[in-house]
C-alpha cells in the first residue's frame, strides 16, 4: 500500500482476497509491502474463500465527461446546468463508529485510523441514481458547536509507524486503501478532495479516511463533521448534504491492563510497566509483557515470533526496539483482510485463532472488576463498553438503543458465542429480519444467546440482501432496497441508525441528526418521498418495503386504491397483531403506521391533525375500515 510520491522498491504484487469491514467485500489485485503476513486468504474460518465473492469485482471510476439526462431505467445522467434544486445528495459512513487505537501507535496496533464515506446523487425530477456525469467531493466543516477536524497527521504517531505495522507508506494526512491500494485519500480539510463511483456497490466513495477524534482546537470530538457536494463537469454545484464520520478512541485494555489496575492482569514474570509515564503506552507495554510471559515457553508462539522476524526474545523487546506489534499479523482479522497465521509446529499445521475468536472466548470468562462477575454473565452493554467505544463515545447509539432490554447480546450474544472458533468474525452477523418481520418488532435477534444463532424468517419486506457480500452473508450496511438506494442511506449506519426521539440539537453527540433534518425538516430514518421526488408518484405498493405514497397526495387518493384492492393490503401497516403475530383486524394503526412529527391533512374541507407518535389507522379520520 505504498503511496505513489514516496514508492520506494515496488513491492511483490499478489492477487488477494478484498473482504474487509473497514472496505467494500470485493476481489480486486492489491500490492502489499510487507507480504509476512498481508496474504490471500484460504478457506479459513476467519477469511472469506476467493470464490465467494468472485463475481463482484469492482469497477471504480471518477467522470469526466457530461451526457444527456436520461429518464430510463435505474440511473440517470447529470448534464451541464442542471439547476441545484432538481438534486438531492445523501452521504452516511458505513459502520457508524470506526475505532482507532488513540494517539500512540509505537507499542502495538490494533486498528489504524479508517474511516469510509459514501453517498448517492438522486435526481429529484426522475428519482432515479446518478451515476454519471457529476463529481462528488467532501470536505471537513464545523459542526453546530464550532467543532471542525480539518488535519490528523498532527494528533497521532500513526504515520511514523505505519509502513512497519501495514506495510504502506502514505503521506502524512493521507489513508491507507485496504481495496484500491494506489488510491490514497486525504483527512478531511479545507480543500475539497474527490470520491470515486464503486459501480458493483452503486455509491459514491472515498475509502480509508484517517480521521481521529480530536478536532482543531484540541478538544474531544468523536462525531467531525463533513459536508459532500456534487458539481456538474462544468464546476456548477447541484446540491450538497452533511454526514458525521464517526471515530473514536474508547477502545482501549486499560481497565485490566493499566499498572496496578487488576492482579490476575499482573505479567507473571516481569511484572507491571512502571518505567512508562504515557497511560496509552503503558497498558499497551503491560499487555505485550503479560503475553511474552504466558506463552514464552509455547512453541506455537516461538513459530509465530520467528515467523514475524525481529522477536526472538518476544513482542516486548522487538515493540522497545522501534518495531511494534500488530494483532492481526498473527490473529488473522476481517477488519484488516489479514489470514492470519498458520504454522508448522513440531511437524503439525497450526491456525492460530482469529482475533474476535481470541479476544472474546478468552474475556468471557474473565471478571469485571467493578460488578465482580464473568463478563460472559453481564446480559447488557457494560460488559462490551469496558473494551469497546464506550460510556462516552456511545458506539450502540441509534434507533435500537433506545429500546429498553435491547443491548450488545440482544443481537450478537455474549461473549463466548462471538468468541466461537467456528464463527466469521465481522462478516456472520445479525440481519434486520432476524427482528423485523411479520409486522412484529422482536426484542432480540438472536434465539439462544449462548450460541448467537439469529432467528430465521420466512418474511422478506424489511430483509437484507442474501449473500451479500459474500455467498452465505447477508449484511445490511451493503444491501440495498428501494430504487437500488443503499440502506444505510435512508437508515443511517449500523449502530447508529437514525432516531426520531430527539429533533433537537444540543451537543456534538446529536451530530447524527443533521442531515435527516436538512433534507426532510425533521430527524430520523429519511421516509418523505419529497426528498428524492420533485414530483412524489402515486403508488399503492411501490415505495421503500412495499409501502404507499405518504403526504396529502396519498390522502386524497388512497380511498379509489383501496376499493379497488381491499383493505387486507392495508393490514401489514396499518393493523396491530396479538403477541402470537395474528392480526386484530382492527385496523387502529400500528408501529409501522406511526406518524414521526405531527402532520395536517385536509379531505372534503376537512382538516385533521395528527400528533407526533400517532399510529395511523381507519380510525383517524373515518369511522373504521368500512366507515365514512
Amino acid at each position: 500500500m505504498t503511496n505513489k510520491s514516496q514508492r520506494t522498491p515496488k513491492p511483490r504484487r499478489r492477487r488477494v482476497l478484498i473482504a474487509s469491514v473497514l472496505g467494500a467485500a470485493i476481489i480486486g489485485t492489491a500490492a502489499f509491502a510487507d507480504s509476512s503476513w498481508w496474504r490471500p486468504a484460504s478457506g479459513t474460518a476467519s477469511a472469506v474463500s476467493s470464490s465467494d465473492v468472485r463475481t463482484a469485482a469492482s469497477t471504480t471510476t471518477t467522470t469526466s465527461t457530461a451526457q444527456s439526462l436520461s429518464s430510463t431505467g435505474s440511473t440517470s445522467t447529470a448534464r451541464a446546468g442542471t439547476t441545484s434544486s432538481a438534486f438531492t445528495v445523501v452521504a452516511w459512513n458505513d459502520l457508524g463508529m470506526h475505532c482507532v487505537d488513540g494517539k500512540d501507535y509505537s507499542v502495538m496496533s490494533i486498528l489504524p485510523p479508517y474511516n469510509n464515506l459514501h453517498a448517492h446523487v438522486i435526481n429529484a425530477s426522475t428519482g432515479k441514481q446518478v451515476t454519471t456525469g457529476v463529481n462528488l467531493t467532501y470536505e471537513a466543516m464545523a459542526d453546530p458547536s464550532g467543532s471542525r477536524n480539518t488535519t490528523s497527521a498532527t494528533k497521532t504517531n500513526f504515520w511514523s509507524y505505519v509502513q512497519s505495522l501495514y506495510g504502506g507508506s502514505p503521506k502524512p494526512n493521507y489513508g491507507l486503501n485496504l481495496y484500491d491500494p494506489a488510491t490514497s485519500n486525504p483527512t478531511p480539510s479545507t480543500k475539497p478532495a474527490p470520491m470515486k463511483f464503486n459501480s458493483t456497490r452503486g455509491w459514491y466513495e472515498a475509502e480509508g479516511l484517517p480521521i481521529t477524534p480530536y478536532d482543531d482546537a484540541g478538544n474531544k470530538n468523536f462525531y467531525p463533521m463533513v459536508k459532500v457536494v456534487a458539481r456538474d463537469t462544468s464546476g456548477k454545484q447541484l446540491a450538497a448534504t452533511q454526514t458525521v464520520l464517526p471515530v473514536s478512541d474508547e477502545m482501549t485494555c486499560k481497565v485490566c491492563h493499566a499498572t496496578n489496575a487488576v492482579d490476575a492482569a499482573r505479567p507473571p514474570i516481569r511484572g507491571w510497566e512502571f518505567i512508562e509515564s504515557d497511560p496509552e503506552k503503558q497498558w499497551k507495554k503491560n499487555i505485550l509483557r503479560l503475553h511474552d510471559d504466558k506463552h514464552k515457553s509455547d512453541p506455537i508462539y516461538v513459530a509465530a515470533l520467528a515467523k514475524l522476524g525481529n522477536a526472538s526474545t518476544g513482542l516486548y523487546d522487538r515493540a522497545i526496539n522501534g518495531t511494534p506489534a500488530l494483532c492481526s499479523s498473527c490473529h488473522g482479522s476481517n477488519a484488516l483482510n489479514s489470514p492470519g497465521f498458520t504454522l508448522t509446529v513440531n511437524g503439525a499445521t497450526v491456525k492460530i485463532s482469529a482475533l474476535t475468536a481470541a479476544m472474546h472466548a478468552k474475556h468471557g470468562t474473565v471478571v469485571d472488576p467493578s460488578k465482580g462477575v464473568a463478563l460472559d454473565s453481564i446480559n447488557n452493554r457494560d460488559s462490551c463498553y469496558l473494551c469497546h467505544p464506550g460510556a462516552v463515545t456511545k458506539c450502540l447509539r441509534g434507533a435500537m438503543s433506545e429500546t429498553p432490554n435491547l443491548d450488545c447480546q440482544s443481537c450478537h450474544g455474549n461473549m463466548a458465542a462471538v468468541g466461537q472458533k467456528t464463527r466469521v468474525g465481522w462478516l456472520q452477523q445479525p440481519n434486520c429480519q432476524a427482528c423485523h418481520h411479520d409486522g412484529l418488532r422482536e426484542l432480540a435477534a438472536v434465539t439462544d444467546v449462548t450460541t448467537g444463532a439469529v432467528r430465521q424468517v420466512t418474511d422478506a419486506r424489511f430483509a437484507t440482501n442474501a449473500n451479500t457480500p459474500a455467498t452465505g452473508f447477508s449484511l445490511y450496511r451493503f444491501s440495498t432496497g428501494h430504487g437500488k438506494n443503499q440502506c444505510e442511506a435512508c437508515h443511517g449506519s449500523t449502530h447508529a441508525e437514525y432516531s426520531s426521539a430527539n429533533n433537537t440539537w444540543a451537543t456534538p453527540h446529536d451530530n447524527d441528526i443533521l442531515q435527516s433534518k436538512a433534507l426532510q425538516g425533521y430527524a430520523g430514518a429519511i421516509q418523505e418521498c419529497t426528498v428524492c421526488h420533485k414530483t412524489v408518484p402515486m403508488t399503492s405498493n411501490g415505495g421503500p418495503h412495499g409501502m404507499h405514497t405518504i403526504g396529502q397526495a396519498w390522502v386524497d387518493k388512497h380511498g379509489d386504491l383501496v376499493e379497488s384492492g381491499g383493505r387486507a393490503q392495508c393490514q401489514y401497516c396499518h393493523d396491530a397483531r396479538d403477541s402470537t403475530g395474528k392480526f386484530l383486524n382492527a385496523y387502529r394503526g400500528s408501529p409501522l403506521s406511526t406518524v414521526k412529527i405531527a402532520k395536517t391533512f385536509t379531505h372534503e374541507s376537512r382538516t385533521y391533525n395528527l400528533a407526533a407518535g400517532t399510529a395511523v389507522g381507519c380510525y383517524n379520520c373515518h369511522n373504521g375500515p368500512s366507515g365514512d
